[in-house]
């Protein structure tokens, strides 16, 4: 498994009595004064600081630079949920009922899922994967992504091919949703104390969103960062953007810490992600299926196999299907271009995009 010498793993990062040995110290935000998130979609916090559930206008999250909250578009297009998680084969996952019963006894029955969905980076750990998702690629011509190192200006790139730089000039509004970030600040470092992993936020890993150098100070990347506890308002209210990224903390989200206190067992890693789904998704998905929209889970990467888990929630998402087509992360980008009308990126023009996972698509 890679697990035993891969710098990203979850071993790795225990043996070294660690919270981030792979996403950067928890000493790099700590000292700030600002409110964290700790909270899931129905503001959750067990295993984390309470965070600050409010909206101002600088924390807002907005979908516009100026930090006005809108509806998101939501009323003229689909919007998309991708919620990512970690570390996990499709072996791990599918047929667990006793550590996923809500993913198997719930979301596979109703919607699509993939048996043939390839790790596109095998070795890499979590964040070149992550920045795959964004661009299709994790090589650029100033920089290539090996690591999970904080945001840095030597861990960045300059580059402007990749989804949100489409969607700001389309005009299609989008935001990071990330659990346990530090409220009103460009999130570019990880946080200890909340369990909030740079590494797994792939938008401050470039610098026409996050400055350059990346500085959390930002006022665009502010702009597109909320914590994660004022989605259910967002949802509420109908203002979430069209174009949605929710990440869920290390303790929820399968990875695991070494103070989580939902244990380091790959059966407690996988219960703590699917009791977060069972807490959580609803809310998501009714608001997805309700604007003729898509919520794709996703895992970074598979320990034990290359092969991962990946589920296509929809209104014409296929039940219980179990889609042999090839997909990378490349074929989530793809599909996301073509659910909003645009031109694929040069890296993933040649990816299997989601139609065969629905009986129409987009």
């Amino acid at each position: 498994m890679r697990t035993l010498y891969r710098p990203g793993s979850i071993l790795a990062f225990f043996a070294l009595g660690s919270i981030f040995s792979c996403g950067g110290s928890s000493a790099d935000n700590s000292s700030t004064s600002a409110p964290v998130d700790g909270g899931g979609v129905n503001g959750d916090a067990s295993t984390a600081p309470a965070g600050d559930a409010g909206k101002s206008a600088d924390d807002a999250g907005s979908s516009t630079d100026s930090g006005t909250k809108s509806d998101g578009g939501a009323s003229t297009g689909p919007v998309v949920f991708v919620i990512p998680f970690e570390n996990k084969a499709q072996t791990q996952i599918y047929g667990d009922t006793k550590d996923a019963p809500y993913i198997n006894g719930t979301l596979l029955p109703a919607y699509a899922h993939t048996i043939n969905f390839n790790d596109e980076l095998p070795l890499a750990p979590s964040e070149p994967h992550y920045v795959w998702m964004e661009a299709g690629t994790n090589n650029f011509a100033d920089h290539t992504f090996t690591d999970d190192a904080d945001s840095s200006a030597t861990n960045s790139t300059n580059s402007t091919a990749h989804l949100t730089t489409q969607l700001d000039a389309a005009g299609i509004t989008w935001r990071s949703y990330q659990e346990g970030m530090t409220a009103g600040t460009c999130p570019i470092k990880s946080v200890g104390g909340t369990f909030y992993a740079a590494k797994h936020n792939p938008f401050v890993f470039f610098q026409d969103v996050v400055g350059s150098p990346p500085a959390a100070d930002n006022a665009k990347c502010i702009a597109h960062h909320e914590p994660l506890s004022t989605l259910a308002d967002d949802l509420k209210n109908g203002t979430t953007a069209r174009y949605n990224f929710i990440t869920p903390n290390l303790c929820h989200e399968m990875h695991g810490a070494a103070a989580c206190p939902t244990g380091t067992s790959d059966a407690s890693l996988i219960k703590a992600g699917d009791d977060w789904l069972k807490a959580n998704l609803q809310p998501i998905i009714d608001y997805a299926l309700a604007r003729d929209g898509y919520v794709f889970l996703t895992w970074d990467e598979g320990d034990s196999s290359n092969l991962i888990p990946f589920i296509a929630i929809g209104k014409r998402s296929i039940a219980a299907r179990a889609g042999s087509v090839k997909y990378t992360h490349g074929s989530l980008l793809k599909s996301e271009e073509v659910i909003f009308g645009l031109t694929p990126l040069p890296t993933v023009t040649s990816a299997n995009d989601f139609a065969d996972l629905f009986t129409s698509f987009p």
